[in-house]
């Protein structure tokens, strides 16, 4: 449906306020956890407490007049882009992997004058809109296998070859998950996912499972054990697991109170990014934790209802790419401070440090706001 036709049969109207008020929230949280959980490091290794306190507020404004940006720009333009990202986002994931900065032994960043990006973020909503406009404007042929399937499998799996190499299987697996959503929401054949999914489901026990001759083979599996006993290594792939259980299980019901964390004196790393939740559940107790999966909760439940009153496909789709983005790293980053899954590196959205990915978490809220400005009458 075009955007005249569109406006006019749902004239526009305000914003999802909640979904705003929801989304500055734990942005403000994310900026005061991350000041707790990183100024001790933050002054052993640059001398400054605030070092990284004082990027995430700068990355919090900026994100915030990305989204009252994107908030105002019609969302039905995003489809002239679509494929000019994809390529961008492509070009960057390879980039990265020539020039990339290697932190940790993982190569995911792209130094770009002194701001350093991570190109699998930018890649999560690149996908998204490319599929939504392709989706959307291939419908009646969503059916088929080799025109409905294929293609957006082929696209899929450009992004998690390049990003798997990085190594990140955490999110090149999100991009699959999200394709999957996508693929199911727009109508492609029950028959063909379920299909799919085992597939996937038995590539991934392949790829994690087997202990393997090659590095890569060793590193999943090195992982997969330290989620299935921690103590069997806990001064290796185990120590994470270890300190994050250590960390919440400190915190109680109430917590030791903001700033009182002792896992942070360097005892958990990551603690102002991956393992920020632990944090939280040490200062702020179980039912500080609570409240904040809370806030993700009804910020998914909005972002859900934008989806399915959304005016037209293109939107609908371009909703569930990103609340879908937004809940599968809430879910695999809780799971994993909470040895629920195998240790991976995804930062909580909002809440974690990361200038990259909190901008894009803001900008894509943006979409959403302004995609719930057309939905339809209750």
């Amino acid at each position: 449906m075009g955007r005249k036709g569109t406006k006019k049969k749902y004239p526009k109207k305000k914003i999802d306020y909640p979904i705003f008020i929801i989304t500055l929230t734990l942005v403000c949280i994310g900026v005061v956890m991350v000041f707790s959980a990183s100024y001790y490091y933050a002054n052993q290794r640059f001398g400054d407490s605030y070092y990284f306190f004082k990027r995430q507020g700068m990355w919090a404004i900026v994100g915030l007049c990305g989204m009252i940006f994107m908030a105002n720009f019609d969302y039905w333009k995003l489809k002239k882009f679509s494929k000019p990202l994809l390529f961008i986002s492509i070009a960057m994931l390879v980039a990265v992997l020539l020039v990339g900065e290697e932190r940790n032994n993982a190569t995911r960043w792209l130094k770009i004058g002194k701001l350093s990006v991570q190109p699998s973020e930018v890649a999560k909503l690149s996908l998204i809109v490319y599929m939504a406009e392709s989706m959307s404007r291939r419908q009646k042929k969503l059916k088929s296998f080799w025109q409905g399937i294929v293609p957006y499998l082929l696209v899929t799996g450009v992004f998690f070859v390049l990003i798997i190499k990085q190594p990140n299987l955490s999110t090149a697996g999100t991009l699959v998950i999200l394709t999957f959503i996508m693929m199911f929401v727009a109508g492609c054949s029950m028959k063909h996912l379920w299909g799919l999914v085992g597939l996937g489901a038995l590539g991934a026990a392949a790829l994690i499972l087997r202990p393997g001759d090659k590095e890569g083979g060793r590193y999943w599996y090195k992982r997969y054990i330290a989620f299935k006993d921690p103590w069997v290594d806990p001064n290796g792939k185990g120590y994470q697991i270890i300190q994050s259980l250590y960390s919440l299980g400190s915190g109680g019901w109430f917590g030791m109170g903001l700033g009182e964390s002792r896992q942070k004196y360097l005892y958990l790393p990551y603690s102002e990014t991956d393992f920020i939740f632990a944090v939280i559940g040490e200062e702020l107790g179980f039912i500080g934790a609570t409240i904040i999966m809370l806030l993700f909760l009804i910020l998914i439940w909005r972002g859900i209802r934008v989806a399915i009153s959304a005016p037209d496909l293109f939107g609908s789709l371009l909703a569930t790419g990103i609340i879908s983005m937004i809940a599968i790293q809430v879910s695999i980053n809780i799971a994993v401070v909470t040895k629920s899954m195998p240790p991976t590196g995804v930062p909580l959205p909002f809440i974690s440090y990361g200038g990259s990915s909190l901008f894009l978490f803001m900008s894509s809220i943006g979409v959403l706001l302004n995609i719930s400005k057309y939905i339809k009458a209750n």
